[in-house]
């Protein structure tokens, strides 16, 4: 029961939103109101074939042609009226479902992406596998099995109290003899059923229980093994540079076998639950008969009377059964209900670490300003751990171009990161100008699937630049034979080199004239001379842009200053230490 009450608090968790405080609400209580409508139109109409027949299976056994017809036209136009309660039952559903779906997708994927919590969620280490699982998939299931079972569960409420009193006044009294006792059991038929569906609904609760958890590892084991399909094929480069086919195969087919052997369980589980589930339907279906027979035979109970008790039987037992017939679904409806909440929490918890860091960053200066900052590494819980550096009375002048080198895992990305306000982990106070205008440019480039020209103007709206100014920018950075490609739809990161990939974002840069420019090794992959020419074009293009390079090549010392982040003594925090002044490039 505490399960229960667990699940449905974590269902109403995430549905209230939707249906408290979207600016769509009233058209989804609307969509819903005639949802629900239809489905009780439905249910009337299964009501009137009831009684229907009745009278049809009496005009055969009377063989009144007159009425068979009479009968036969009634039916043709209640037919129609069904058809039509069918088809827009379930369109109406599906565009609720549709409207909900895309309601929650846009409000989950907002907070996801909101205050980098999509960064913060991996490096806390939060857990929660796949999230592009959990958008895509889980939030359609979700909408999908919430209007399906919850409107299935209505109907076969409706369903029981609709057709019960019918039942209870067709099966009449059952009357025998029991230890010298008469016994007569009023409506007996209506027992029959209860006692047949709860005796149902338990058993196939005690087979199919298993189904939720095996149903949740499923879907993780799913996604684990598409990941790291996708993944495979965004390196592919490199692993066939390094021919490493066969143990990306062998990593697959491992993780593949998680799938075989969940499912496989599955499998075992469903086969169990569909011996007995088939079985009770099966029975179910001369059930009424064997029970209404006797008063059949009797001559207390016309043809008609006998079809009609059997239909009433039917929905009846087929409502009390919903459970039965609906337990797949309802198992995996709580699978991903369980995901969505272990999600949903997962934002919660990056948004309140991030919120809780030890670094503080101020927007409130034309420079970058460092009184005292430690940054530490990420123990194995996600928390701040040991130290990494230090930095202290660290000053950046506007338009000031400064180089950061130092050995490797000294910290110097860390600090990178601290100044994007992304690292967590450490203390002090960063003072810097407002992050609209900041540009950080990473060693690998991010350009997004898509238009060249929407790859250069990222993260803004492509629109923003007309084709004259992305020209120059690519030319700037000798990039002249992308200029005609402009409107081309391409894979980028796949197309072009190393190298043409850091030279556009580079040409970024030149596009957006950022009051600061931070590059993490962001020309690692050019040669000297075309490096070289790099840093001209953004000196001669920037006059006014401040610019914090690290990097390790010659040709970057044309910055007027190099700092050097280094260890001062051995297992001590990395530190500041020589700045060597250069005369401005």
């Amino acid at each position: 029961m505490d399960k229960l009450k667990a699940f449905f608090r974590d269902f109403w968790h995430i549905a209230k939103p939707y249906w408290t405080q979207s600016d769509e609400k009233l058209v989804a209580y609307g969509l819903l109101a005639a949802v629900v409508a239809l489905n009780l139109a439905s249910v009337g109409l299964n009501v009137w074939f009831n009684f229907w027949y009745n009278n049809f299976y009496n005009s055969i056994q009377e063989k009144d042609f007159e009425a068979f017809k009479n009968l036969l036209l009634q039916f043709s136009l209640v037919a129609a009226a069904f058809i039509f309660v069918a088809v827009y039952q379930l369109y109406l559903g599906q565009m609720l479902q549709l409207r909900w779906r895309r309601w929650l997708t846009e409000k989950w994927l907002g907070e996801w992406l909101h205050g980098q919590r999509f960064y913060h969620m991996q490096l806390f280490g939060l857990g929660t596998d796949n999230p592009d699982q959990r958008l895509a998939e889980d939030l359609k299931l979700f909408t999908g099995y919430s209007l399906n079972i919850s409107l299935g569960l209505l109907s076969a409420v409706v369903t029981l109290f609709s057709f019960l009193h019918i039942l209870w006044e067709l099966s009449g009294d059952l009357a025998f003899a029991l230890g010298g006792l008469d016994i007569r059991i009023p409506g007996y038929m209506v027992w029959v059923a209860l006692v047949y569906a709860i005796l149902g609904t338990w058993l196939t609760n005690r087979i199919g229980r298993p189904l939720v958890g095996l149903n949740f590892h499923q879907q993780r084991f799913e996604a684990d093994f598409r990941f790291h399909l996708i993944r495979l094929r965004e390196n592919a480069e490199g692993v066939a540079m390094q021919r490493g086919a066969l143990v990306e195969q062998h990593d697959l087919l491992g993780r593949f076998s998680h799938v075989v052997g969940n499912y496989l369980k599955i499998m075992a589980k469903q086969k169990q639950l569909t011996w007995f589930t088939a079985g009770y339907g099966q029975v179910a279906v001369v059930f009424p008969f064997i029970v209404g027979a006797p008063r059949y035979f009797q001559g207390s109970l016309a043809l008609g009377g006998l079809m009609q008790t059997v239909s009433a039987f039917g929905q009846v037992q087929s409502a009390l059964s919903y459970l039965i017939s609906a337990y797949v679904d309802i198992a995996e409806w709580r699978a991903v209900v369980s995901r969505l909440t272990g999600f949903q929490a997962g934002i919660t918890e990056a948004a309140r670490l991030a919120a809780s860091s030890g670094i503080q960053i101020k927007d409130d200066a034309a420079g970058i300003s460092v009184p005292a900052l430690t940054l530490a590494r990420p123990d194995l819980a996600g928390q701040a751990g040991t130290a990494l550096a230090r930095i202290e009375d660290f000053h950046l002048k506007p338009a000031e171009h400064v180089l950061l080198q130092g050995g490797s895992g000294n910290g110097k990305s860390t600090l990178l990161r601290a100044l994007a306000g992304l690292w967590p982990f450490g203390t002090g106070v960063i003072h810097r100008p407002a992050a609209e205008q900041c540009l950080f440019l990473p060693q690998r480039p991010y350009l997004p699937v898509g238009t060249l020209r929407a790859a250069l103007a990222y993260p803004v709206p492509a629109e923003k630049f007309d084709d004259a100014a992305l020209r120059a920018a690519l030319a700037a950075l000798d990039l002249n034979a992308l200029g005609d490609r402009l409107d081309q739809e391409a894979n980028w990161a796949q197309l072009l080199s190393g190298g043409e990939q850091q030279r556009v974002q580079l040409a970024r840069a030149l596009l957006h004239k950022p009051a600061w420019l931070f590059l993490d090794e962001a020309t690692a992959a050019l040669d000297p001379a075309s490096e070289a020419r790099a840093l001209a074009a953004l000196a001669a293009a920037l006059p006014q842009t401040g610019i914090f390079s690290i990097g390790h090549h010659a040709g970057l010392e044309q910055h007027q200053r190099v700092l050097r982040l280094e260890h001062d003594a051995a297992n001590q925090p990395a530190r500041l230490l020589a700045a060597e002044l250069r005369s401005p490039a």
